[in-house]
């Protein structure tokens, strides 16, 4: 007999306002209850001190999820000077302090050209990364540290918001990846003082922006007000997550081969890379552009 399915299919995109102190899987599983989702994952973890931008994605939201996870990101963080900690953040204990030199802020951000473009970052023992199928953090609070490999980063954008004489802001616009930890702990080290996160706030994931984004209480409020009519009403489309692909439509005769996993000859494609599929006007999913011209399905979205 089959397992029956507990929840309800909800599908789309919710844009969480992420506060502090919350893990992004904590954020998930409220979430997830107040929708009664069946299926949710997030599409990304954001560090529990940190705010902002967490797409959350619903049932067959989670078929593209990482387009999201893949997607650049922009963060806003405040530093302290003249500290390290364990975690490079102030949860964790201070490792190492160190008289702060006077900086001015040319000369500041003279040093930050070493951070911008192309660059390799040592991921943090305090992270997500599994060693032998264990997470690093597990290891590094039993104390132990292993073997990292650098990492290859872009840096888009980095700009020095504020400079006091023991604190800094920055925003930094970065590929998928990139420790925000790390890159303050590395800025330290080069100023000689040392340093580490007390605020960080994603201020966008991919398309989606801060200003798009509903907290946790928001959400919680509508849904006592409304039920799920009001806070199914704040999920984006499916197909939001992928705006910036080419949009390809197809008539239902020619969708329904790929539907059943075949590739297609259609009018206007792209020459190579990924579209979006629809059938006539219903996001099915995305394709990718074979060697010989035709569209393959990459990922299907079912119907309604």
């Amino acid at each position: 007999m089959a397992k029956r399915r507990r929840g309800r299919d909800v599908n789309g995109i919710l844009l969480l306002d992420k506060e502090g102190g919350l893990t992004s899987n904590g954020a998930l599983q409220q979430a997830k209850r107040l929708f009664a989702a069946a299926k949710a994952g997030h599409t990304g973890s954001l560090d529990p001190l940190a705010t902002g931008v967490l797409p959350l994605c619903f049932g067959e939201a989670t078929k593209i999820s990482q387009f999201l996870l893949d997607a650049d990101k922009q963060y806003r963080v405040t530093a302290r000077l003249g500290q390290r900690t364990d975690t490079a953040d102030s949860e964790g204990a201070v490792i190492e302090e160190r008289p702060v030199p006077e900086i001015v802020a040319a000369d500041f951000d003279a040093s930050l050209d070493q951070f911008r473009g192309t660059i390799e970052q040592l991921p943090p023992m305090y992270s997500a990364l599994k060693h032998k199928g264990t997470p690093l953090y597990k290891l590094a609070r039993a104390g132990e540290e292993v073997e990292r490999k650098r990492r290859r980063i872009s840096i888009y954008h980095l700009e020095l918001l504020s400079l006091e004489p023991d604190a800094f802001t920055l925003e930094v616009h970065c590929s998928k990846g990139t420790y925000i930890r790390t890159l303050v702990d590395d800025i330290g080290e080069l100023l000689g003082c040392g340093a580490h996160v007390t605020a960080l706030r994603r201020t966008r994931a991919g398309c989606f922006g801060e200003e798009d984004c509903v907290d946790m209480e928001t959400l919680a409020a509508r849904k006592e007000d409304g039920g799920f009519e009001a806070v199914d009403e704040l999920l984006v489309p499916v197909d939001a997550a992928v705006q910036e692909l080419p949009e390809v439509v197809l008539p239902a005769a020619t969708a329904i081969w790929i539907r059943r996993g075949q590739p297609v000859i259609a009018r206007h494609l792209p020459t190579e890379g990924l579209v979006r599929l629809y059938e006539e006007k219903e996001f099915i999913g995305i394709g990718s552009i074979l060697d010989d011209g035709r569209v393959a399905p990459r990922r299907l979205i079912a119907g309604n």
